[in-house]
This record gives structure tokens, sequence and C-alpha cells, in this order.
């Protein structure tokens, strides 16, 4: 039992970084820039030599990982209090580390925690796409405990975004990861059945079951993108991403390398996309599914490939004992130091769009 967690729970988050570097370079570019700028993408380009870095939808889900690790386990009464508390502190002490690109949901919802406000209150009426993206792991852990995901699902959403579409989103990203996890293809349609049985909302449910349909008739994402209105590419709107990354998932549920570069292909918030895409394939395929050159290529430090693992086995550790440990230690000072070096990269990138191609 450990080790397929294990199996899994290191695909996800693996997958969910190798993901949100690939897709970073490109964020925010239209499908037809990227195509000009970016002609063949296989590599990461965000640093020469094919390297590349992770952004804040990967620090998220490390910092929840964390979280789940000291709060997942126990009295489920006290538990969404106790979690959302817990992940509160790491996002207050996160943002003191000058992370670059921070979605101004979060922003306004840390900064709301800085002045004293609950980690019960924080959360600002927002439907984007920034639970989804720390979302997989939950499903992962506690797919099988229904009751006990549908808790840490909401605390983790709400810490920062209140609209329900947030919610139903980040549930959706969590069953979905939860099903990848058990190694097997489910078809479109029970799927959407299945997502069904729990949530109830028309609108939301509409939309995924117009992505499952597309599937089936063979339609590719940036058909079903382009009906969504989203064919210049998907912005971070919960409503515009997770339709489209659950078709792409849908139609590439074995294959992580095709799930995440034509989800990266739609355009947009490529980065965010392309990490959920990865972190519920990768739950499916583990690390030996992914490319390796896509995590062997990642500059990353103190928050390391080697890192990662390591996190991810003491996370399956206490998901397989059903217990609450230590978090995992990592230097504060050097990922401020990480983080002043990430925001000159990022800026260096921007100046270099304003160049053609056009």
């Amino acid at each position: 039992m450990t080790q397929l967690k294990s199996f899994a729970i290191t695909g996800c988050l693996l997958g969910t970084a190798a993901g949100d570097a690939l897709g970073l370079a490109l964020e925010g570019l239209s499908r037809r820039r990227q195509a000009k700028m970016f002609p063949v993408l296989d590599s990461h380009k965000l640093l020469p030599g094919g390297r590349g870095m992770t952004s804040d939808d990967t620090e998220h889900t490390c910092m929840l990982a964390q979280s789940l690790i000291v709060t997942g386990h126990g009295d489920l009464a006290a538990l969404e209090k106790k979690f959302a508390a817990n992940f509160a502190w790491r996002l207050r002490f996160w943002l003191l580390g000058l992370p670059a690109g921070i979605g101004m949901a979060t922003l306004r919802a840390i900064i709301k925690l800085w002045l004293g406000f609950p980690a019960t209150k924080s959360g600002v009426f927002s439907a984007g796409n920034g639970p989804a993206m720390r979302a997989a792991l939950i499903g992962v852990c506690f797919g099988h405990d229904l009751p006990r995901m549908r808790v840490l699902v909401r605390a983790a959403t709400r810490v920062t975004h209140t609209d329900p579409k947030a919610e139903y989103g980040a549930f959706a990203v969590a069953l979905a990861a939860y099903i990848a996890s058990h190694g097997a293809d489910i078809a479109p349609a029970v799927f959407v059945e299945t997502l069904g049985e729990h949530l109830t909302d028309a609108e939301f449910l509409s939309l995924v079951r117009s992505a499952a349909d597309s599937v089936m008739r063979g339609e590719s994402a940036e058909v079903f993108a382009e009906g969504l209105h989203c064919g210049k590419g998907v912005s971070g709107y919960m409503y515009h991403t997770l339709p489209c990354a659950l078709h792409v998932w849908l139609a590439h549920q074995k294959d992580y390398r095709a799930a995440v570069t034509a989800m990266i292909r739609l355009g947009g918030d490529s980065d965010t996309t392309a990490a959920i895409v990865g972190a519920i394939v990768g739950a499916r395929v583990g690390k030996a599914g992914i490319p390796a050159e896509w995590f062997d290529h990642l500059a990353e430090w103190p928050r390391s490939v080697a890192w990662m693992e390591h996190l991810s086995e003491r996370l399956a550790s206490h998901c397989a004992t059903q217990t609450n440990g230590a978090s995992l230690w990592i230097n504060p000072l050097a990922l401020f130091v990480r983080n002043v070096l990430f925001m000159l990269i990022v800026l260096t990138h921007g100046f270099r769009r304003l160049l053609p191609p056009y």
C-alpha cells in the first residue's frame, strides 16, 4: 500500500513541477504567438540549455503536502480548521519570500491573513484556478475517504478563494487525480457520472459533460477550447481552465508528454493549466512516465527534485499509517535568494517577449 501511494504521490508532485516548468516560459502567450516563438516544445524554455524553473503552482503544492503531513489525519470535525490554519501560516511566510507572479486573489487573501483574519475568513470572492493547481494531491492521498477529501478540498480552497466555482473545480481535480492513481483509464461519460454523484452545480457539470462529449467525438482540444471562447488562450477563470484541462486529461490519460504539451499549446495560463494536467496524469504514470529530461533539467533549489521526492515519500508514509508527523524542513533564506533570482529571470524573459517574432 505504501509503495503504491508513494508511486502515485511522487508522480503527482513531480508531474505538477514538470508541467509547471514546461509551461512557464509560454504563460500568457496566445496560441499563435506560442507557435511563432517556440515552434518546437520538447524542453524547458525559460533558461539556456533547455533548463527550467517552477512557479507558485509547484510551491503551493509542496506547501499543501507539508500541511497534509502535519494535519491531514485525525478527527474529521476539527480537520478543516486545523488544516486551514496550518496552510495559512505557510502562505503568510511564502509571501515574505517575494514570490513572482502571485495571483491577485491569493495576494489579497494573504494580506488579510497578515492583518489578523483567521484562515476561515481570509478568502476573497474569486473563481480563479489557484485552488485547482494544488488540489490533485488531496485526491491521491484521500480519495478513498470522500468526507475527508471534501473537507480538505474545501479548506484548501477557501483560505484564498470563496466563490463556489473555485471549490467545484478543485474537487473535480482531486477526484480526477484519485481516479488516475488507480492506474486504469476511465470512460469520459463515466467520469461525468461519477462527478455528478458528488457535485450538483448544473453549470459546472454541463461544462464537464461538454468536454467529455467532445473527447468521445474525437474533437481536438483546440476545437473544444474555441467553443468556450478560449481560442486565443485558456484563461485563469475556473470555468475555462477546468473543462479544457479535463478534456486534455480524458484524451491522454496515460501519455504524460502528449497531455502536457497539448495543454500548453492551447495558450493562455499555460503554467497552471499544465501543472493541473501534469498532476493528474503524473498520478497515473508515476515518475517513470514523465520524460526524464523534464525534471532532470529543473534548475531548482532548495526545492530540488530530490527534495520533492523526499517530501512525497514522507507524505505517502503518513497516508499509509494514517498518522500526522513533522513537515520536511527547508531553508527559508535559500528560498528568498532563489526567489530574487527567479524574479530577475522572469523579468528578463518578459522583456524578451517585446521582441519579434510577433
